[in-house]
């Protein structure tokens, strides 16, 4: 079988991957996972002991965890189509943007998260968002100043898996109410860029389950019980 991408549902960062799979153009299947659930079916504890999405089943059945390990395994595929051979100054510059966005621009929503599961309590939700938004402000106006000079979000001349990354994450200032991103046009810009793309639009969909027209080549969903016999 193909490799399968396992992502997060509501508005997972491992919206990214799916994006960078689209952009690939390389066979792939789904296995959706419902964040809220609880518990978590016991057999992705396999996949992921950790209990976090994305995680990545190769077609090798070699699992790869962690959105920036996922997204640069995709990167070097097809000739570094979504990015660069390691070892070039442009490796270095790609992989330092995404570890920006995994680290810094990531951990800055991290409260507001939190928040999001705290409605039994509204002053430490208060509290939680006055943590929250002035770090997303900071980060938004940093990736703003640099999107200034910038066609991609890594200064090259090309899109990576940083930009499907962004796309991923960056609507999440929206969807906290955190600020209008108008306020940053570089960063409006590229987001607004993003999301009329075939890819992003196809990701957006399947995360919403409504109809999806894949550009790549997306070859359906797959479920953990159909994935379990794979992991021995």
């Amino acid at each position: 079988m193909e490799p399968i991408l396992f992502y997060g549902v509501p508005q997972g960062c491992s919206l990214g991957s799916i994006i960078a799979l689209e952009w690939l153009g390389e066979p792939y299947r789904l296995s959706r996972i419902e964040m809220l659930e609880h518990p978590w079916p016991a057999a992705f504890a396999r996949i992921n002991p950790l209990n976090l999405t994305p995680a990545y089943l190769t077609a090798e059945r070699h699992i790869v965890n962690e959105s920036s390990a996922i997204l640069l395994h995709l990167a070097a595929r097809r000739n570094n189509l979504l990015g660069y051979a390691q070892g070039t100054p442009e490796y270095d510059r790609l992989n330092r943007m995404l570890a920006y966005l995994n680290t810094e621009f990531f951990s800055a929503f991290r409260p507001l998260w939190i928040a999001c599961e705290m409605a039994a309590n509204p002053p430490v939700q208060e509290m939680l968002r006055n943590l929250g938004n002035p770090r997303v402000q900071q980060a938004c106006a940093y990736l703003d100043g640099l999107l200034a000079e910038r066609e991609w979000i890594d200064g090259g001349s090309k899109r990576t898996v940083a930009d499907a990354y962004f796309a991923a994450i960056a609507r999440w200032a929206e969807y906290h109410q955190v600020l209008d991103v108008r306020q940053h046009p570089h960063l409006s810009r590229h987001l607004q860029k993003l999301r009329t793309d075939p890819a992003v639009i196809f990701a957006d969909a399947i995360e919403r389950q409504i109809e999806a027209k894949s550009g790549g080549r997306f070859r359906g969903h797959v479920t953990l019980d159909e994935v379990e016999p794979m992991l021995a």
